[in-house]
């Protein structure tokens, strides 16, 4: 299955740089991780906002959420997801 994942990162914006910086760099091996296992598909930043789109590809919503709260910021990010349907004209 398919899916939109929105997030938004909600760290607080008094987190110590280095505690940040940790989190961060975290988040980056973790989403190369997920690329490699194939679950993470494609990123895209949205401007002006801590925020991203991606498409990802899990066997069900439980994998999907399983890899979503594998990520070292988890706890700070509004998600929201939307499971994806091939259109008619796709087949």
């Amino acid at each position: 299955m398919e899916f939109l994942v929105r997030t938004e990162n909600l760290l607080p914006h008094d987190t110590p740089d280095a505690t940040r910086d940790e989190l961060r760099r975290g988040e980056r091996e973790r989403a190369v991780e997920l690329r490699r296992e194939g679950v993470l598909k494609r990123l895209w930043r949205v401007p002006g906002r801590n925020a991203t789109v991606g498409l990802y590809e899990a066997e069900d919503p439980a994998a999907l959420h399983d890899a979503l709260t594998s990520l070292p910021m988890w706890k700070w990010m509004d998600v929201t997801v939307e499971a994806l349907a091939t259109h008619p004209q796709e087949k």
